[in-house]
């Protein structure tokens, strides 16, 4: 019998976008309690290149199949599997450092993760948000348990997780201050962000303490990194919360937020089908809507690689990949 075959971004070696190859590789076949999808979209996450540099590679077996998102049509299913059938819209994280990724036409994973599309995205917007939807979700919903009244602060409006976050903040009923270029201070407005913050013209606590009369704010959301776990706690209020889902470079002094009877939250996403239907529900209330900044192929999976990891690449919210070129009707580009 011969073996069925799918195009698929395989990373040879860890390194820069150039480690990856264009390969026909054999289409996976679903197993017991497992489905199958054609690829419709996926998106281009920090975590991405990460791993495609080499920051795990005790993790990552290679020769890999990566990628973190999902949007697509189920092809098949395996036995037991109940919840989908063949032509069903579905979306879905990949089980992160566990089997391959989405950087193919087709993928396979486990029914339990997986959700159905919301029919109001499209393939492009819904790849563009399992991720960092859900780790937004976690982060302010499940760890930082952010209510309605309560202030917090997002690092990074503009990018892919904090785009998404200040509409979750809102959807709470949170005020939400944002760190923005000014350039940007538009878009995060459009998202819902009450108080702009230009990190290039003005220092973040100083403004915080300004628009706070000294108080802080009750939940910090760190997307940024560098010193902003020490240096959040100067912007927190008493009993605050920071959550951040960046890795810790290098020790930090947080002898603050001991005065602040402050607790740090560290997120590193989990996959399941719940939080999927939580975003669902805000995006069928009008509440979240994934911002695309740029497409790109399957081909050119390097080059938005390339494009993301420069600081200058003047994207708002996400990089998606139209793995199916139907996925793009618009011929949106780069």
């Amino acid at each position: 019998m011969k073996v069925q075959t799918m195009k698929a971004q395989i990373l040879k070696s860890f390194g820069g976008p150039e480690a990856f190859e264009l390969q026909d590789v054999a289409k996976p076949v679903p197993q017991a309690g497992q489905v199958l999808v054609r690829v419709h979209a996926t998106s281009i996450n920090p975590l991405d290149y990460q791993v495609r540099r080499g920051d795990y590679p005790d993790y990552v077996p290679l020769p890999a199949i990566t990628g973190h998102d999902v949007s697509g049509v189920v092809e098949s299913v395996g036995p037991g599997v109940t919840s989908f059938v063949p032509g069903d819209e579905v979306w879905y994280t990949p089980q992160i450092f566990d089997g391959d990724g989405s950087y193919a036409e087709y993928h396979v994973a486990s029914e339990k993760i997986i959700g159905k599309k919301p029919a109001s995205l499209s393939h492009l917007e819904a790849a563009s948000l399992t991720l960092v939807g859900g780790t937004a979700w976690e982060a302010l919903v499940v760890r930082a348990g952010l209510r309605v009244g309560e202030s917090i602060l997002i690092h990074g409006g503009a990018g892919g997780v904090g785009h998404v976050a200040i509409q979750v903040a809102k959807a709470i009923g949170a005020k939400v201050f944002t760190t923005v270029r000014e350039d940007n201070f538009e878009f995060a407005q459009s998202l819902g962000a009450d108080v702009l913050i230009d990190y290039t013209k003005e220092d973040y606590v100083d403004a915080i303490l300004r628009e706070t009369d000294g108080k802080g704010v009750d939940v910090i959301f760190d997307t940024i990194g560098g010193n902003t776990l020490a240096k959040s706690a100067d912007a927190l209020a008493q009993l605050g919360r920071v959550v951040s889902i960046v890795d810790i470079a290098q020790p930090q002094n947080l002898i603050e937020a001991w005065g602040k009877n402050a607790s740090y939250h560290f997120v590193f996403t989990r996959q399941n089908r719940g939080k999927l239907d939580e975003l669902s529900t805000l995006i069928e209330r009008g509440q979240l809507r994934p911002h695309v900044g740029a497409v790109y192929s399957l081909a050119d999976i390097p080059l938005a690689h390339a494009r993301l990891e420069n600081p200058d690449n003047g994207l708002r919210g996400k990089i998606a990949i139209a793995v199916d070129p139907s996925a793009n009707p618009e011929n949106l580009g780069a």
